[in-house]
């Protein structure tokens, strides 16, 4: 049979607020168990939430961002179930009115641009973790994350493969981080999906019996997990038999999903409207300060780096991936007028250092302007290539101006001729063999000139004039 993956993704953001939702209690990450908690994100009777502004203004920011159509009046409602690491037996979240609806976000696949809608934004609360023991058989319950505000971002069905779901959650991450609303950490769970996938033969709108997918920390998780799932459906139905509507988790460690649970409708969890919070109003004039506050967004900057510095659509992809890098791009071009080299140097050198280092553009001690000016040396020709990348990795170890160390270290580039020529028929006297092999067509050799020149002049030498004289002489 010729089956369709149909899937859409539920996407929660832990929002950077200082404070939890509904009460004063703070929202940092790492702090030792129960400790950021109080009688109202613990349910103790007769308290009464109080929804954190800040909450609404960053579930709007994301909300315009991905082009939702913004309720003017919604509210919240409590979601009953019962779990351990939910003290009050009902999370405060939304249903019937959402703060957001029908939006989208482009995403780039093999055959261009496509839209992926979205069905709704609505902000809610966060549960509580679970902590189980692994020397006993029992299980402890930390409050720290209950009442950390949420956004849980619920995409249409039009996703059709693991490689397009997990270009649409680098999308929605990178436009989450660039607004500065949320870290997108998956390990520590600030960025987290679920997946509902079902298969349907292709051509057909009906849906099939639909599984959800948790427990995906990387989106290596998620395309894994993904494709796993598609393979299991398929067999299942070319075989005859009947998905079963459940939630599975995903099991790195075996590369499988497992059931783990029946799966939830709606009506299960009897929502109705929470008594204790009034509607939320959202006025014109705050939703166009909120829009004027936005900056520009990651597929905007993309496009304008084509457009303006002339980069490839991969070079602008990777340079925008992080609104530090970009930034950081940006301020280096502005001092060396070089957009390409300075791309070159940034995605290769540059990023190497980092990426072995474990660290990020924004610690690293190879500022903007420090580049600008290796690249700048380079152009002058005061140094070659060559000890550019030596003073980029001296510059990301010890912080010191690229100008600082050529003049300590004397890497000044030799570009005199005379001195340059004198090494050359230096070299060109100590290999005779390899000087017949070049005159009687063998070419490559020529590289072996070069290098050798470059050892003795300890890779001073302009390499531009080490070609050309090699050729001068050999050519005579």
């Amino acid at each position: 049979m010729d089956l369709e993956p149909v899937i859409g993704l539920e996407v929660h953001a832990q929002l950077l607020t200082a404070s939890k939702i509904f009460c004063g209690c703070s929202t940092q990450f790492g702090a030792p168990p129960n400790h950021h908690t109080c009688p109202i994100c613990l349910g103790m009777p007769g308290v009464l939430p109080v929804l954190n502004r800040q909450v609404v203004e960053y579930a709007l920011k994301m909300a315009l961002a991905t082009n939702c159509e913004i309720n003017r009046k919604n509210y919240f409602a409590r979601k009953n179930y019962f779990y351990p690491d939910l003290p009050k037996g009902y999370q405060i979240s939304q249903y019937a009115v959402p703060l957001a609806e029908h939006g989208y976000v482009e995403i780039e696949t093999e055959n261009g641009k496509k839209k992926i809608g979205i069905t709704r934004i609505h902000m809610e609360e966060d549960a509580g973790k679970l902590v189980h023991d692994e020397a006993n058989p029992v299980s402890y319950v930390d409050f720290n994350r209950t009442g950390v505000p949420l956004i849980e971002i619920v995409s249409e069905p039009d996703i059709r493969s693991a490689e397009e779901a997990v270009q649409y959650l680098k999308a929605l991450r990178d436009i989450l981080v660039y607004l500065e609303i949320c870290d997108g950490n998956m390990e520590e769970g600030s960025f987290r999906c679920d997946a509902n996938i079902s298969l349907r033969p292709r051509g057909r709108s009906e849906f099939g019996t639909r599984t959800e997918l948790k427990n995906m920390n990387s989106f290596r998780h998620v395309q894994r997990a993904l494709e796993y799932e598609i393979k299991r459906q398929m067999f299942i139905i070319e075989s005859g038999g009947e998905v079963v509507q459940e939630t599975r988790l995903w099991d790195e460690s075996q590369g499988v999903t497992y059931a783990m649970r029946g799966k939830e409708e709606a009506h299960d969890y009897r929502y109705f409207p929470d008594p204790d919070l009034v509607s939320v109003l959202i006025e014109d004039d705050w939703i166009e300060e909120v829009r004027r506050s936005l900056p520009e967004l990651p597929a905007a900057k993309k496009q304008r780096f084509m457009d303006e510095y002339g980069l490839s659509s991969y070079d602008a992809g990777v340079l925008t991936s992080e609104k530090a890098l970009a930034e950081y791009f940006e301020a280096c071009v502005r001092k060396c007028g070089q957009p390409k080299t300075a791309a070159n140097w940034i995605m290769g050198d540059l990023l190497k250092l980092i990426n072995e280092d474990k660290g990020t553009i924004k610690d690293c001690l190879v500022f903007p302007e420090y580049l600008a000016e290796i690249i700048n040396l380079i152009h002058e020709g005061t140094i070659s290539g060559k000890i550019g990348k030596e003073i980029l990795e001296e510059v990301y170890g010890t912080g010191q101006a690229p100008r600082v160390i050529v003049e300590k270290k004397g890497l000044v580039q030799i570009t005199d001729t005379r001195a340059i020529a004198e090494v050359v028929d230096k070299v060109l006297t100590q290999y005779p063999d390899q000087v017949a092999q070049y005159r009687a067509g063998k070419e490559k050799v020529f590289g072996f000139f070069v290098g050798q020149v470059m050892k003795e002049t300890q890779g001073k030498a302009n390499p531009k004039l080490v070609n050309d004289l090699l050729k001068e002489k050999l050519a005579n």
